[in-house]
């Protein structure tokens, strides 16, 4: 067999070794919460890629990389150190073996991921950075358009989606815990305004694949969205 087609063979084994299961969806349908159960109840890899270009924003500063230097951005981007630890307290993030999950969520680390996420070449970085997650035994997905773009080859995927009123609701009790004052209708017209704009943008926009199984988890606990989706993945015959 000549190299190149040996090679080609190879790489087509490895990308299809491990299974991957993607979950997108809208903010606030609970997509965090049930991938960490998930992976972490099969004991496979997880992948937060909304925490990607606040990771990649936070090690560029840590590295003391220009965020106009977009080529430099672009080389953290690709070669980001980090990895997702599912647990029964949430997922930790750990960059470079450093815990992030609380560093990342700050506002400051927040305005740095918008800066890197206007770079094209970052995005094109990120891209190929979210495949290499795909290990053995296999990976648990949780994004926007995992299922649409980055892993269109997943033998199980799934959108998990809520109303705009159900998931507006969640986020206030989740500010309300926090101590922070928060307007049920502004929040749920906010949902409604970044749902209308995530459907329609021209690049990856929010939707289901048409192979994805749909999951209202409008009327569901967190416990029924886990045991349907592991039925589907059972039903696969993944598990």
């Amino acid at each position: 067999m000549p190299v190149l087609l040996l090679a080609l063979k190879v790489e087509m084994l490895d990308m299809t070794e491990a299974t991957v299961i993607t979950v997108d969806g809208p903010s606030g349908a609970g997509k965090g919460t049930v991938c960490a159960i998930l992976a972490d109840t099969l004991k496979w890899h997880l992948l937060d890629s909304g925490a990607l270009y606040r990771i990649t924003g936070l090690a560029s500063e840590r590295k003391g990389i220009d965020l106009d230097d977009e080529a430099g951005v672009a080389d953290v981007a690709a070669n980001l150190d980090v990895r997702f630890k599912p647990g029964n307290e949430g997922v930790t993030v750990l960059l470079e073996g450093d815990d992030v999950t609380t560093t990342i969520r700050t506002e400051e680390v927040g305005s740095l991921a918008s800066q890197v996420a206007a770079l094209p070449a970052v995005r094109a970085a990120l891209l190929q950075r979210q495949r290499d997650f795909r290990q053995a035994p296999g990976l648990v997905a949780d994004g926007r358009d995992m299922g649409t773009v980055v892993f269109t080859d997943a033998p199980v995927k799934i959108f998990l989606t809520a109303s705009a009123e159900e998931r507006g609701r969640r986020r206030y009790e989740q500010l309300r815990q926090k101590g922070f004052d928060a307007s049920l209708p502004a929040l749920i017209e906010d949902i409604r305004t970044r749902d209308e704009r995530d459907s329609n943008r021209s690049v990856a926009p929010l939707r289901p694949a048409s192979d994805a199984k749909v999951i209202d988890s409008t009327t569901l606990s967190i416990d029924e969205v886990r045991d349907e989706i592991l039925s589907i993945i059972r039903n696969a015959g993944l598990i």
